[in-house]
């Protein structure tokens, strides 16, 4: 029997101006989050990969500014929810409620039928209404009474806790933190970006400065442009060799974290231009992407200290084959 040839796929077309629009809307980002061009980078990356960010942080070092200005970069429509213990599941995905007149039930959609999610204080909601955001942010999807409704296309979830303030607040479970690509610690400003700030010259009062770059079918294309650079086989070699030595280490990772730590190298490597990831984009994205996810004993181990026990893990290991 003659073996059929193989079927070969064609690369992604992309229009040549999608990528210098995404970088102009990054430049209006930076411009208006200033002193955090890493953070804010990240956070961009982590949109155009398809992913969710955790912001963790001191209240007003800028979260909620970095949140709405990723809204209004991508444009589309935009939803804060306040996170607070009494929070229902309801009050996020939405509920069928009785139509007299068409005698049926009707879906009236929540909040989370956006394309852009701003969880403000997660940890104070409830593990119950917690869980209800799994399937959203997995799947893309809300599944009520049997009836599956789809989320917009792009949905992308910001979500905020502060790590100082416990009474009231529900640990995020394992489950919860892993739907998440990345966690980003904003830190304070410099003094040359807070005075920027407080003279008014940057942060929430210059917000309405910014405008989408693309619209939605252009966003939807920047993705599909990351999805498409190129993984090499040494690289996945690279991203195996580190996942055994986190998880050797007592450390918990997901082959999900493995996937969001090659999709954010992925839209780091299409942003510098480049249709391939490098280890550099790896190693620089790393700590991002796994510190939250947690160990064996997540009681004595906190971020700062995970952070640096990657730095140690990306020192010791190689980036060639051996190792």
């Amino acid at each position: 029997m003659t073996q059929a040839p193989p079927v070969l796929i064609p690369p992604v077309r992309i229009p040549e101006g999608i990528r210098p629009a995404a970088r102009a809307g990054l430049a209006a980002l930076q411009a208006v989050v200033v002193g955090k061009e890493i953070q804010v980078r990240r956070a961009f990356a982590t949109m155009l990969a398809g992913g969710h960010v955790l912001l963790e942080d001191l209240p007003g070092v800028g979260k909620t500014t970095l949140a709405k200005g990723l809204s209004r970069i991508l444009g589309g429509s935009f939803q804060r929810v306040q996170g607070t213990n009494d929070l229902l599941p309801s009050d996020l995905l939405g509920v069928h409620l009785w139509d007299a007149k068409e005698q049926g039930f009707r879906f009236q959609p929540g909040p989370v039928f956006c394309h852009v999610l701003l969880l403000d204080e997660l940890n104070r909601i409830g593990p119950k209404t917690q869980s209800a955001m799994l399937e959203a942010m997995v799947e893309g999807q809300v599944t009520l009474d049997r009836s599956t409704h789809k989320l917009p296309e792009p949905f992308f979830v910001i979500a905020t806790q502060n790590p100082l303030d416990h009474a009231g607040t529900f640990p995020l479970p394992e489950s919860q933190l892993d739907r998440f690509s990345c966690t980003i610690h904003m830190g304070y400003p410099d003094r040359a970006a807070e005075r920027r700030i407080l003279m008014g010259e940057a942060g929430a009062d210059k917000l309405d400065d910014l405008v989408p770059v693309l619209d939605l079918d252009g966003w939807r294309q920047a993705r599909a442009a990351v999805r498409s650079v190129k993984v090499a086989e040494a690289v996945l070699d690279y991203v195996e060799r580190m996942v055994e030595r986190i998880r050797a280490g007592g450390g918990f990772c997901s082959t999900r974290a493995a996937k969001h730590w090659i999709g954010l190298a992925q839209a780091e490597a299409w942003l510098e231009g480049r249709d391939f990831i490098t280890p550099d984009d790896l190693q620089r994205t790393l700590a991002d992407t796994m510190a939250h996810r947690g160990s064996l004993d997540d009681r004595r181990l906190n971020r700062g200290e995970r952070r640096e026990h990657l730095a140690r893990l990306l020192k010791d290991l190689p980036v060639g084959w051996a190792g």
